[in-house]
């Protein structure tokens, strides 16, 4: 039987630097943490990138205990890590880190996207991993937006792309090391759908772009409100975009560990980041140049 999530927050999207560029981060914010699984939430772009203006150009940098995941909605990215990968991540296409015991990669639009010039954005998530999880071999997956598994609502107006996790009959290709529902939504103005959300997965909306009307009852639009989470205590999430609306929707079974971070290591006690920043400096993450 179908049961609304009732909803717990409702906030904004606000700017925040990260070194050269500004980027909007709805997650953490004031009053919430994370949405257990999900850590991090950075929504980058739209940048117009030309030869002119590049910020958006992140060198190598580690990671440890966590799923570094970028969702590349405009653009063209180019990918690289410490275990040989190079990709071109194009509009549509994610690309899926799994950090586990150390990688080093990283991001910038590929030098023909520059050249061109055009519009840049994207969204980039940290996903916890269990302790013992951890210290996995690192992994990375790569989706182009053709191979991301779609189902449509009933009018056709919306447009839900499967990237992780299931939904009705439809699942996602990249293996998660949790459960974890990772969707994005492209809807027309007045396309309606519903979501089946597992009661006991901390699940969250957040707006890219448009406006949306979330159960009936909270409204989403670019610039102001931008995210809404949920309460443990039902088994749907709906939306109806008031516009053409672009969405990411996630949801994930809490891992209920105490976490500690610190920049770009997540692990569970002091001494592990302790140990992660030894390691890294000792060449144990590998090597980019």
């Amino acid at each position: 039987m179908k049961k609304l999530k009732s909803i717990q927050h409702k906030v904004t999207s606000p700017l925040v630097n990260m070194g050269a560029i500004k980027l909007r981060q709805p997650l953490p914010t004031e009053g919430i943490e994370n949405v257990d699984p999900f850590l991090l939430l950075h929504h980058y772009g739209p940048y117009a990138i030309s030869e002119f203006n590049n910020p958006f150009d992140l060198g190598p940098h580690p990671h440890r205990g966590f799923e570094p995941i970028t969702l590349l909605f405009k653009g063209e990215q180019l990918h690289r890590d410490s275990l040989g990968n190079e990709m071109i991540v194009k509009a549509g296409g994610v690309q899926w880190t799994t950090a586990g015991r150390g990688i080093i990669h990283a991001e910038a639009p590929t030098k023909a996207f520059v050249k061109k010039g055009g519009d840049l954005e994207g969204i980039q998530l940290w996903l916890n991993l269990p302790a013992k999880d951890k210290m996995l071999t690192p992994n990375y997956q790569h989706l182009e937006e053709n191979q991301i598994p779609k189902l449509f609502s009933k009018d056709k107006e919306v447009q839900l792309n499967i990237i992780a996790g299931t939904q009705q009959n439809e699942s996602g290709l990249i293996k998660t090391q949790t459960e974890v529902n990772v969707f994005t939504a492209n809807a027309a103005a007045a396309g309606r759908l519903d979501i089946n959300i597992p009661e006991n997965h901390q699940s969250l909306i957040y707006l890219l772009d448009g406006e949306v009307l979330v159960n009936d009852l909270e409204v989403l639009k670019k610039g102001e409100n931008q995210m809404v989470t949920f309460n443990q205590d039902g088994n749907t999430i709906q939306f109806e975009a008031k516009e053409a609306s672009t969405l990411l929707i996630l949801s994930g079974e809490p891992i209920k560990e105490k976490v500690t971070q610190y920049g770009p290591y997540v692990m569970n006690t002091q001494t592990e980041i302790l140990e992660a920043m030894r390691d890294y400096n000792q060449g144990k993450m590998g090597h980019l140049y």
